[in-house]
């Protein structure tokens, strides 16, 4: 008996340090002194909410479409605001499950297309469910295309966290952050053959930097074994799709790659991990989007801030900073110009029981105008 419960308490001695070993550590992010251009009074407020939302997405007529963040256990995961309220979309079916095979599982990130589409991508749970690319018509909200992952695709603890979707509405984009699988990677989606293919996985470009984040005096580093730093996250097209930009949120770099490169099947992962670049020194990031003139724009979780990379060499300028900024997150240009982004304030969330949650609500997304057009949905 003495001898069964010394093995018992060495294996529960023994978890967290393996945890921490494979998980954990790490230096605090580097900081910078960073000046913003824009007075905080440019921000509007377009919701208030009682959960944190995810990801965003804005039509070109100004429906606002976002998702509630799946760590705070939401019980809708996409929505639409109307007249000052959170609606179900596409129906309750989808949030619930009842009656519904398509039912949402895990969804974060929403993008609208040029065609008129809304695409849920949904990580079933890190991979334990079925990864799926939902397209629904915008107007009616029915499904106009389902892609259920294979294991090969998105295995098990990979985690399907953000995505872009071509001009032509061909191809989709997906970061693959794999925070619990340690396998980050990009992945291609093409619509029309119905096709997916894994890209890069584990290159320097998509793997974490060993840093912490920091974000409002809290180290996100869980119960101190578990440190939040996923893999690739942030992606985004140039506006005229000639280059993929994409990083992790511990990265202090942002890199690129050719979209030519990226869909292009014959080339060996060998040549096409020696065709990507690293375009700039970034911040912290979360959600990134682009412009019409090739700037770059980054929610910066551990500054509160919105920084843009400029086009060209990709020079930093800061454009919002504010503790109401509280963990930027998701982004989407909208009609006349305005930049959209959501708070999701993950340092309230992760690692939070729901009462904790309930306290620091409301929960925002803001709206500004950064001065330079771009097309609305992404």
């Amino acid at each position: 008996m003495r001898k069964a419960l010394l093995v018992t308490i060495l294996v529960l001695l023994l978890i967290p340090a393996m945890v921490k070993w494979r998980y954990g550590g790490g230096e605090p992010f580097p900081s910078a002194d960073y000046r913003p251009v824009m007075d905080v009074a440019a921000m509007e407020v377009v919701a208030e909410l009682p959960m944190p939302p995810g990801n965003i997405a804005v039509s070109s007529t100004g429906r606002v479409f976002f998702t509630f963040h799946p760590e705070a256990r939401p019980e809708i995961s996409v929505a639409e605001w109307v007249d000052g309220e959170a609606v179900p979309w596409p129906s309750e079916a989808f949030q619930t499950g009842e009656g519904e095979p398509l039912a949402f599982q895990n969804v974060l990130s929403i993008r609208i297309d040029r065609q008129g589409r809304l695409w849920a991508l949904d990580n079933a749970h890190h991979g334990t469910g079925q990864p799926r690319l939902l397209a629904f018509d915008l107007a009616s909200g029915e499904v106009v295309h389902q892609y259920d992952f294979s294991s090969a695709e998105a295995p098990m603890l990979s985690h399907l966290n953000d995505f872009q979707v071509s001009n032509d509405g061909r191809y989709i984009f997906i970061a693959d952050a794999s925070i619990f699988g340690k396998k980050p990677a990009l992945l291609v989606y093409d619509v029309q053959q119905q096709q997916a293919r894994r890209l890069l996985e584990n290159h320097v470009s998509v793997v974490a930097e060993k840093y912490i984040p920091e974000v409002q005096g809290r180290e996100m580093e869980v119960f101190g074994i578990f440190a939040i730093r996923p893999g690739v996250d942030s992606i985004a097209l140039s506006r005229d799709n000639q280059w993929l930009y994409f990083a992790a949120v511990t990265a202090t770099a942002m890199y690129r790659a050719k979209v030519e490169d990226l869909i292009n099947p014959a080339l060996s992962a060998e040549a096409l991990a020696d065709k990507v670049e690293r375009w700039a020194s970034k911040s912290e990031s979360d959600g990134i989007t682009s412009d019409d003139v090739g700037n770059v724009y980054l929610t910066d979780p551990g500054h509160s801030a919105i920084h843009r990379l400029k086009a060209g060499g990709g020079e930093l300028e800061t454009l919002l900073m504010s503790p109401t900024i509280r963990w930027p997150d998701g982004m989407s240009f909208g009609p006349d110009g305005w930049l959209y982004f959501t708070c999701s304030s993950l340092h309230h969330v992760i690692g939070r029981g729901p009462a904790h949650i309930r306290r620091h609500a409301p929960y925002q997304i803001f709206r500004f105008q950064p001065g330079v057009s771009a097309a609305p949905g992404h």
